[in-house]
């Protein structure tokens, strides 16, 4: 079984004490980078954008986190200036907020990638996720704002059934043997020995290294803002989140 980090673990989790284990130079976003020995920032990937929040020394010194990533199998993390050591002891705090809106964001483009690959044979050509607004890139044919609006209210329709989302790990010869899970999955998925699902009760299940919510519920409700024709196989929808239903 592979190591499971823990934001996968517990997303929820929004703080954690962690010991540096290296500093490098200049990142690419800006400062330095540094290498925790365990952490809950989620790293930039699969269309979910990094986490950003706060490490804190013991003396109370605060280094901005303004990206993280992952590379050779560690999680990094760019922070905004100097004064951080291989073996300083941190407490790690995540933007909270931005991390759950993301979070409902994801987990409502899986709703959306099984509606229209499902139900309406459509295929998803990309996907980008926002705190605010997020898009979702389908080849469509006969696009209209009409037709989209189904899409949407068929979603929100299976958020009010307050279906439980859950994830688990299952080894990846059997994953291939069911290529519904690797609708937007990559060739990622070659080089590991278990695919980690995310599983909606009763209506999807996808190969995904996000981070979800417990329930359909706590989506909210899902508002499309806008179409966009992009050409042939790139039709771009818009769409945000309200807050939960009464």
């Amino acid at each position: 079984m592979q190591k499971i980090p823990l934001y996968w673990q517990d997303p929820y989790m929004k703080e954690l004490d962690s010991t540096v284990l290296s500093v490098s130079g200049e990142g690419e976003k800006s400062g330095k980078v540094v290498v925790l020995d365990k952490t809950i920032f989620y790293p930039e990937g699969g269309g979910q954008p990094s986490d950003f929040g706060v490490l804190r020394k013991e003396n109370g010194e605060e280094f901005n986190v303004l990206f993280s990533g992952k590379s050779d199998g560690n999680v990094f993390h760019e922070v905004d200036k100097s004064g951080l050591s291989a073996g300083d002891k941190i407490h790690g705090t995540i933007n909270w907020e931005r991390r759950y809106k993301l979070m409902r964001m994801h987990t409502t483009m899986h709703l959306f990638c099984n509606i229209f690959t499902q139900d309406q044979q459509v295929r998803i050509t990309g996907n980008q996720l926002g705190p605010d607004e997020s898009r979702v890139d389908v080849a469509l044919e006969n696009f209209s704002k009409e037709k989209v609006q189904k899409f949407v209210d068929t979603a929100n329709s299976y958020i009010q059934q307050k279906l439980p989302v859950k994830s688990y790990f299952v080894p990846i010869e059997d994953a291939k043997k069911d290529p519904t899970l690797f609708r937007v999955a990559t060739e990622l998925y070659q080089k590991i020995d278990e695919m980690r699902v995310v599983e909606i009760e009763g209506v999807d299940k996808e190969a995904d290294g996000g981070t979800h919510v417990k329930n359909l519920e706590e989506i909210g409700k899902i508002v499309l803002v806008k179409i966009d024709n992009k050409g042939k196989d790139r039709k771009r929808i818009y769409f945000r989140l309200e807050k939960l239903f009464s």
